[in-house]
């Protein structure tokens, strides 16, 4: 489930200045860039042991510039600049550094990109603050991948050198390096599963999903557009898309899907 990204971007992490940096209420700090402008603003949620570095990230910064729209990209903790350590880091504390963002970083309703695990952090985010939350876009949206993707793969040896040791380190197809499945954060993955009953989500959601994703499978967007109580739902199956989706051609995709969605609001 990590995620790299292409370098297919306007600008480069090189360039970035100094990060602004949010206080959280435990003393640690999220490491956030933000544009102001016209709202509704974007909020850019990155995926599993990515950062806001990212070739999308970066895209929609360079997007919003253009259009003058208010824009926020951020690290969770243990990712990128911010506080903490990888290790420590479970989804119900990664939804939380987007709430925290949103409502000390941000004014006013915003739309939520969120990548891959971000899709499942961007949806917790629209549970907890529907007064703020004016709409989603997933790409490669992961809801529940710790339970369905990471569990149920494991084997029982590894599930119990897991629950034993209290981590696990995984092979990742994206880097040379293992990573850290903590049993921590699998259990607290399961209090905040989505897929198996109705979501009250009512804001218009856009799911873009590569059919060649090799970590999310693509039925995954369906199952979120049946379970999505919004009516203003709507699924893009990109036939030869991976799960980076972050090429030059998917880039200019999520460019007119957003762009599409502020109109709506607009």
């Amino acid at each position: 489930m990590t995620e790299t990204e292409s370098p297919a971007a306007p600008s480069s992490p090189a360039t970035d200045p100094a990060p602004r940096r949010l206080t959280r209420p435990d003393g640690a700090t999220i490491a956030y860039h933000q544009q102001t402008g016209k709202g509704p603003g974007v909020i850019f949620v990155h995926g599993f042991m990515s950062d806001m570095s990212g070739g999308k990230a970066l895209f929609l910064e360079h997007w919003a510039r253009r259009a003058g729209r208010a824009f926020v990209r951020f690290d969770q903790r243990g990712h990128g600049a911010s506080d903490g350590r990888f290790e420590d880091g479970t989804i119900g504390a990664w939804a939380d550094d987007l709430i925290q963002v949103i409502d000390h970083v941000t004014e006013g309703p915003q739309v939520i990109v969120g990548s891959s695990m971000g899709g499942w952090l961007m949806l917790l985010a629209a549970l907890a603050r529907p007064e703020r939350v004016a709409g989603l876009v997933g790409i490669a949206a992961a809801p529940d991948f710790t339970e369905e993707l990471v569990w149920t793969a494991f084997s029982p040896e590894e599930r119990a050198t897991l629950e034993r040791d209290g981590v696990l380190h995984v092979p990742s197809e994206y880097d040379d390096q293992p990573y850290p499945i903590t049993h921590a954060l699998i259990q607290d993955g399961r209090q905040h599963l989505l897929l198996n009953g109705p979501i009250p989500i009512r804001c218009p959601v856009r799911l873009i999903q590569g059919m060649q994703d090799a970590s999310v499978p693509w039925r995954t967007a369906q199952r979120l557009l049946d379970q999505l109580d919004s009516d203003d739902v709507e699924v893009t199956l990109v036939k030869a898309g991976d799960h980076r989706l972050s090429d030059l051609h998917d880039l200019a995709r999520l460019e007119s899907v957003l762009n599409g969605v502020l109109a709506r609001l607009d």
